[in-house]
Protein backbone atom coordinates (compact mmCIF):
# COMPACT_ATOMS: atom_id res chain seq x y z
CA UNK A 1 0.00 0.00 0.00
CA UNK A 2 2.86 2.16 0.44
CA UNK A 3 4.35 1.38 -2.74
CA UNK A 4 0.94 2.64 -4.37
CA UNK A 5 0.91 5.99 -2.30
CA UNK A 6 4.96 6.70 -3.50
CA UNK A 7 2.97 6.49 -7.33
CA UNK A 8 0.18 8.43 -6.16
CA UNK A 9 2.64 11.28 -5.19
CA UNK A 10 4.46 11.15 -8.23
CA UNK A 11 1.03 11.82 -10.07
CA UNK A 12 -0.19 14.13 -8.32
CA UNK A 13 3.18 16.20 -8.63
CA UNK A 14 3.96 15.56 -12.08
CA UNK A 15 0.49 15.10 -14.04
CA UNK A 16 -1.38 17.56 -11.57
CA UNK A 17 1.14 20.21 -10.80
CA UNK A 18 0.30 20.32 -7.09
CA UNK A 19 2.60 22.63 -4.92
CA UNK A 20 5.21 21.29 -2.41
CA UNK A 21 2.76 22.13 0.36
CA UNK A 22 -0.25 20.65 -1.00
CA UNK A 23 1.56 17.06 -1.84
CA UNK A 24 2.81 17.04 1.49
CA UNK A 25 -0.78 16.83 2.79
CA UNK A 26 -1.90 14.52 0.74
CA UNK A 27 1.06 12.37 1.32
CA UNK A 28 0.72 12.93 5.37
CA UNK A 29 -3.16 12.71 5.31
CA UNK A 30 -2.71 9.02 3.23
CA UNK A 31 0.17 7.85 5.36
CA UNK A 32 -2.17 8.51 8.18
CA UNK A 33 -4.83 6.29 6.77
CA UNK A 34 -2.35 3.83 5.57
CA UNK A 35 -1.44 3.55 9.56
CA UNK A 36 -5.08 3.08 10.49
CA UNK A 37 -5.62 0.06 7.58
CA UNK A 38 -2.68 -1.41 9.00
CA UNK A 39 -3.55 -1.32 12.44
CA UNK A 40 -6.88 -2.68 11.68
CA UNK A 41 -5.40 -5.59 9.56
CA UNK A 42 -6.96 -4.75 6.17
CA UNK A 43 -3.88 -5.31 3.79
CA UNK A 44 -4.93 -4.17 0.42
CA UNK A 45 -6.99 -1.90 -0.63
CA UNK A 46 -9.15 -3.91 -2.56
CA UNK A 47 -10.40 -5.18 1.21
CA UNK A 48 -11.14 -1.41 1.73
CA UNK A 49 -15.19 -0.69 2.17
CA UNK A 50 -17.29 2.59 2.79
CA UNK A 51 -17.68 1.23 6.35
CA UNK A 52 -14.09 1.06 7.00
CA UNK A 53 -13.28 4.64 5.72
CA UNK A 54 -16.21 5.70 8.19
CA UNK A 55 -14.41 3.99 10.83
CA UNK A 56 -11.45 5.85 9.66
CA UNK A 57 -13.11 9.26 9.96
CA UNK A 58 -14.70 7.99 12.94
CA UNK A 59 -11.21 7.62 14.48
CA UNK A 60 -10.38 11.12 13.81
CA UNK A 61 -13.25 12.97 15.37
CA UNK A 62 -12.40 10.53 18.95
CA UNK A 63 -8.90 12.24 18.66
CA UNK A 64 -9.87 15.26 18.54
CA UNK A 65 -9.82 16.14 14.99
CA UNK A 66 -11.63 19.37 13.18
CA UNK A 67 -14.31 18.11 11.56
CA UNK A 68 -13.35 20.42 9.01
CA UNK A 69 -9.59 18.48 9.30
CA UNK A 70 -11.77 15.15 8.82
CA UNK A 71 -13.80 16.78 6.37
CA UNK A 72 -10.62 17.32 4.36
CA UNK A 73 -8.97 13.49 5.13
CA UNK A 74 -11.88 12.44 3.36
CA UNK A 75 -11.40 14.83 0.08
CA UNK A 76 -8.33 13.26 0.11
CA UNK A 77 -9.07 9.80 0.26
CA UNK A 78 -12.09 10.36 -2.58
CA UNK A 79 -8.94 11.60 -5.05
CA UNK A 80 -6.79 9.18 -3.81
CA UNK A 81 -9.45 6.14 -4.74
CA UNK A 82 -10.80 7.84 -8.26
CA UNK A 83 -6.45 7.36 -8.85
CA UNK A 84 -6.69 3.41 -7.53
CA UNK A 85 -9.26 2.86 -10.03
CA UNK A 86 -7.83 4.79 -13.14
CA UNK A 87 -4.80 2.82 -12.31
CA UNK A 88 -7.20 -0.23 -12.45
CA UNK A 89 -5.75 -0.77 -8.78
CA UNK A 90 -9.28 -1.63 -7.05
CA UNK A 91 -12.06 -1.90 -9.56
CA UNK A 92 -15.03 -0.13 -7.19
CA UNK A 93 -14.50 3.54 -6.24
CA UNK A 94 -16.61 2.85 -2.64
CA UNK A 95 -16.19 6.59 -1.78
CA UNK A 96 -18.29 7.93 -4.70
CA UNK A 97 -21.29 8.09 -3.03
CA UNK A 98 -19.61 9.75 0.01
CA UNK A 99 -20.79 13.21 0.72
CA UNK A 100 -18.44 15.21 2.58
CA UNK A 101 -19.91 18.32 3.61
CA UNK A 102 -23.18 16.22 4.78
CA UNK A 103 -21.09 13.53 6.31
CA UNK A 104 -21.13 14.73 9.67
CA UNK A 105 -24.77 15.56 9.43
CA UNK A 106 -25.55 12.10 9.09
CA UNK A 107 -27.68 10.32 11.93
CA UNK A 108 -25.88 8.25 14.41
CA UNK A 109 -26.33 4.63 14.33
CA UNK A 110 -27.42 3.48 17.58
CA UNK A 111 -28.87 0.00 19.29
CA UNK A 112 -31.93 -0.57 21.28
CA UNK A 113 -31.86 -1.35 25.13
CA UNK A 114 -32.15 -4.94 24.18
CA UNK A 115 -29.42 -5.06 21.27
CA UNK A 116 -27.41 -3.25 24.19
CA UNK A 117 -27.98 -5.92 26.77
CA UNK A 118 -26.90 -8.89 24.04
CA UNK A 119 -23.64 -6.44 23.28
CA UNK A 120 -22.99 -6.85 27.64
CA UNK A 121 -23.83 -10.37 27.86
CA UNK A 122 -21.62 -11.70 25.36
CA UNK A 123 -18.88 -11.46 28.42
CA UNK A 124 -20.57 -13.22 31.43
CA UNK A 125 -20.69 -10.97 34.69
CA UNK A 126 -19.74 -14.16 36.73
CA UNK A 127 -16.86 -14.95 34.63
CA UNK A 128 -13.76 -15.30 36.81
CA UNK A 129 -11.55 -15.03 33.63
CA UNK A 130 -9.79 -11.45 34.03
CA UNK A 131 -9.61 -10.90 30.44
CA UNK A 132 -13.37 -11.97 29.71
CA UNK A 133 -14.71 -9.60 33.05
CA UNK A 134 -12.20 -6.48 31.55
CA UNK A 135 -14.07 -6.99 28.49
CA UNK A 136 -17.19 -6.59 29.97
CA UNK A 137 -16.30 -3.79 32.34
CA UNK A 138 -14.74 -1.49 29.25
CA UNK A 139 -18.27 -1.94 27.20
CA UNK A 140 -20.41 -1.73 30.22
CA UNK A 141 -18.52 1.58 30.92
CA UNK A 142 -18.63 3.19 27.52
CA UNK A 143 -22.35 2.99 27.35
CA UNK A 144 -22.72 3.69 31.05
CA UNK A 145 -20.44 6.93 30.63
CA UNK A 146 -20.90 7.68 27.18
CA UNK A 147 -16.98 7.42 26.84
CA UNK A 148 -15.08 8.46 23.36
CA UNK A 149 -13.11 5.12 22.77
CA UNK A 150 -9.94 7.41 23.31
CA UNK A 151 -11.29 8.51 26.80
CA UNK A 152 -11.82 4.85 27.62
CA UNK A 153 -8.41 4.03 26.93
CA UNK A 154 -7.00 6.81 28.96
CA UNK A 155 -8.79 6.32 32.18
CA UNK A 156 -6.29 6.16 35.46
CA UNK A 157 -7.55 2.98 38.09
CA UNK A 158 -7.29 6.18 40.98
CA UNK A 159 -9.98 8.38 38.84
CA UNK A 160 -13.09 5.72 39.45
CA UNK A 161 -14.84 7.39 43.00
CA UNK A 162 -16.95 4.73 44.45
CA UNK A 163 -18.25 7.17 47.18
CA UNK A 164 -19.84 9.46 44.87
CA UNK A 165 -20.00 6.83 41.98
CA UNK A 166 -18.33 9.47 39.28
CA UNK A 167 -15.32 9.00 37.32
CA UNK A 168 -13.07 11.55 35.95
CA UNK A 169 -12.73 11.45 32.21
CA UNK A 170 -10.18 13.55 30.56
CA UNK A 171 -11.44 14.47 26.77
CA UNK A 172 -10.55 16.47 23.91
CA UNK A 173 -7.89 18.94 24.44
CA UNK A 174 -6.96 17.52 27.67
CA UNK A 175 -10.28 18.75 29.17
CA UNK A 176 -11.45 16.77 32.35
CA UNK A 177 -14.88 16.17 33.15
CA UNK A 178 -16.61 13.76 35.56
CA UNK A 179 -19.31 11.29 34.12
CA UNK A 180 -21.73 9.55 36.70
CA UNK A 181 -20.71 5.62 36.43
CA UNK A 182 -24.26 3.77 37.26
CA UNK A 183 -24.63 1.54 39.91
CA UNK A 184 -24.35 -2.02 37.31
CA UNK A 185 -20.95 -0.29 35.92
CA UNK A 186 -19.50 0.75 38.94
CA UNK A 187 -20.39 -2.82 40.97
CA UNK A 188 -18.32 -4.61 37.78
CA UNK A 189 -15.75 -1.86 38.55
CA UNK A 190 -15.05 -2.35 42.34
CA UNK A 191 -14.93 -6.05 41.39
CA UNK A 192 -12.27 -5.60 38.19
CA UNK A 193 -10.36 -3.06 40.41
CA UNK A 194 -9.96 -5.33 43.67
CA UNK A 195 -9.94 -8.71 42.22
CA UNK A 196 -9.30 -8.59 38.22
CA UNK A 197 -6.98 -6.00 37.40
CA UNK A 198 -3.97 -7.27 40.12
CA UNK A 199 -3.96 -10.42 38.12
CA UNK A 200 -3.40 -8.54 34.80
CA UNK A 201 -0.44 -6.06 36.60
CA UNK A 202 2.96 -6.77 36.17
CA UNK A 203 4.07 -3.48 36.95
CA UNK A 204 2.74 -1.39 40.06
CA UNK A 205 3.85 2.07 38.68
CA UNK A 206 1.30 1.83 34.87
CA UNK A 207 -1.96 3.72 36.25
CA UNK A 208 -4.17 2.78 33.51
CA UNK A 209 -7.35 1.16 34.72
CA UNK A 210 -8.22 -1.52 31.68
CA UNK A 211 -4.38 -3.47 30.99
CA UNK A 212 -3.60 -6.46 28.46
CA UNK A 213 -2.58 -10.06 29.54
CA UNK A 214 0.68 -8.67 29.74
CA UNK A 215 0.04 -5.78 32.22
CA UNK A 216 0.38 -3.39 29.16
CA UNK A 217 -2.31 -0.37 28.90
CA UNK A 218 -4.79 -0.86 26.35
CA UNK A 219 -4.80 1.45 23.25
CA UNK A 220 -7.71 2.59 21.48
CA UNK A 221 -7.46 -0.46 19.19
CA UNK A 222 -7.36 -2.84 21.12
CA UNK A 223 -10.85 -2.00 22.85
CA UNK A 224 -12.38 -0.67 19.26
CA UNK A 225 -11.48 -4.81 18.60
CA UNK A 226 -13.58 -5.77 21.80
CA UNK A 227 -16.71 -3.76 21.06
CA UNK A 228 -16.83 -4.98 17.02
CA UNK A 229 -16.02 -8.46 18.44
CA UNK A 230 -18.41 -8.92 20.85
CA UNK A 231 -21.41 -7.46 18.38
CA UNK A 232 -20.13 -10.22 15.66
CA UNK A 233 -20.90 -12.69 18.65
CA UNK A 234 -24.09 -11.05 19.69
CA UNK A 235 -25.44 -11.59 16.46
CA UNK A 236 -25.82 -7.87 15.95
CA UNK A 237 -25.86 -7.20 12.37
CA UNK A 238 -25.32 -3.60 12.35
CA UNK A 239 -22.46 -2.20 11.36
CA UNK A 240 -20.92 -1.54 15.42
CA UNK A 241 -17.90 0.30 16.78
CA UNK A 242 -17.24 2.05 20.39
CA UNK A 243 -19.19 5.24 19.08
CA UNK A 244 -21.96 3.26 18.73
CA UNK A 245 -22.86 2.52 22.48
CA UNK A 246 -21.49 6.53 23.15
CA UNK A 247 -24.62 7.28 20.58
CA UNK A 248 -26.73 5.00 22.39
CA UNK A 249 -25.91 6.59 25.46
CA UNK A 250 -27.24 9.98 24.53
CA UNK A 251 -30.24 8.52 22.71
CA UNK A 252 -31.17 6.33 25.62
CA UNK A 253 -31.29 9.48 27.54
CA UNK A 254 -32.30 11.92 25.56
CA UNK A 255 -35.40 8.85 25.62
CA UNK A 256 -36.06 8.44 29.01
CA UNK A 257 -36.41 12.39 29.58
CA UNK A 258 -33.20 13.68 30.01
CA UNK A 259 -32.17 17.62 28.81
CA UNK A 260 -30.04 17.88 26.19
CA UNK A 261 -27.86 20.13 28.39
CA UNK A 262 -27.06 17.77 30.70
CA UNK A 263 -26.23 15.09 28.00
CA UNK A 264 -24.01 17.65 26.51
CA UNK A 265 -22.34 18.18 29.95
CA UNK A 266 -21.54 13.97 30.70
CA UNK A 267 -20.64 13.94 26.30
CA UNK A 268 -18.32 16.76 26.53
CA UNK A 269 -19.46 17.99 23.76
CA UNK A 270 -17.70 21.96 23.61
CA UNK A 271 -20.80 23.09 21.36
CA UNK A 272 -24.70 21.76 22.11
CA UNK A 273 -25.22 21.88 18.27
CA UNK A 274 -22.97 18.38 18.52
CA UNK A 275 -25.49 17.08 20.57
CA UNK A 276 -28.53 18.62 19.04
CA UNK A 277 -28.03 15.68 16.66
CA UNK A 278 -29.53 13.35 19.10
CA UNK A 279 -32.90 15.11 18.69
CA UNK A 280 -33.07 13.61 15.60
CA UNK A 281 -32.44 10.07 16.04
CA UNK A 282 -35.71 8.48 17.69
CA UNK A 283 -38.24 8.77 14.84
CA UNK A 284 -40.90 6.48 16.36
CA UNK A 285 -40.96 8.61 19.78
CA UNK A 286 -41.46 11.63 17.16
CA UNK A 287 -43.80 10.29 15.78
CA UNK A 288 -46.05 9.09 19.23
CA UNK A 289 -45.36 12.65 20.18
CA UNK A 290 -47.48 14.55 17.10
CA UNK A 291 -50.02 11.26 17.38
CA UNK A 292 -50.33 12.28 21.37
CA UNK A 293 -50.45 15.64 21.44
CA UNK A 294 -51.16 17.56 17.62
CA UNK A 295 -54.90 18.31 16.90
CA UNK A 296 -54.85 17.26 13.48
CA UNK A 297 -52.23 14.14 14.04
Amino acid sequence: MRNTLKHFAAYISLERGLSKNSLEAYRSDLTHFIDFLEDNKVSSFRDVTREVIVDYLGSCKDAGMESATVARRLVTIKVFFRFLVRDRIISDDVTRIMDSPKLWRILPDFLSIGEVEALLNVYPVNSEDPLTFRNRCILEMIYACGLRVSEAAGIRAGAVNFNDAIVRVRGKGSKERLVPIGSVAGELLEKYIKLMRPQLAKDASVPNLFLSNRGNPLDRVRIWMIVTDAAKLAGIRKHIHPHTLRHSFASHLLENGADLRTIQEMLGHADIGTTQIYTHVNKDQLLAVHKNFHPRA
